[in-house]
């Protein structure tokens, strides 16, 4: 069975591999944050779905490469699965980050 991929806002049909993230509205800067690096990091979780949601000492570094419709991002990005299950548990689905800007 294959998977139909939609596109990328910021690099169409380019595969940028599986560490992704697409940012909220509040972030998009009129594209201008596509392609940067981010180094991601899990704070804590935000509901009572998993004990201890984030995996200690772990982050991962993503490429924004795309934008997070509005009814799900509100000021944050949208990790790839992949990234997300670098730093949390998936089970927990939604926690809070932290993140700053690589080189």
């Amino acid at each position: 069975m294959s998977a139909a991929w939609a596109a990328s806002t910021c690099y169409g049909f380019e595969d940028k591999g599986v560490k992704i993230a697409a940012a909220s509205k509040e972030l998009w800067d009129d594209g201008k944050i596509c392609g940067r690096r981010l180094e991601v990091r899990c704070t804590s979780g935000m509901n009572n779905g998993v004990a201890v949601p984030c995996k200690e000492g772990e982050n991962v570094h993503v490429i924004v490469t795309d934008l997070c419709p509005p009814e799900r991002c509100h000021g944050t990005i949208d990790l790839s699965q992949e990234a997300f299950m670098k730093i949390a548990d998936r089970r927990q689905g939604v926690i809070n980050i932290e993140y700053t800007y690589l080189p």
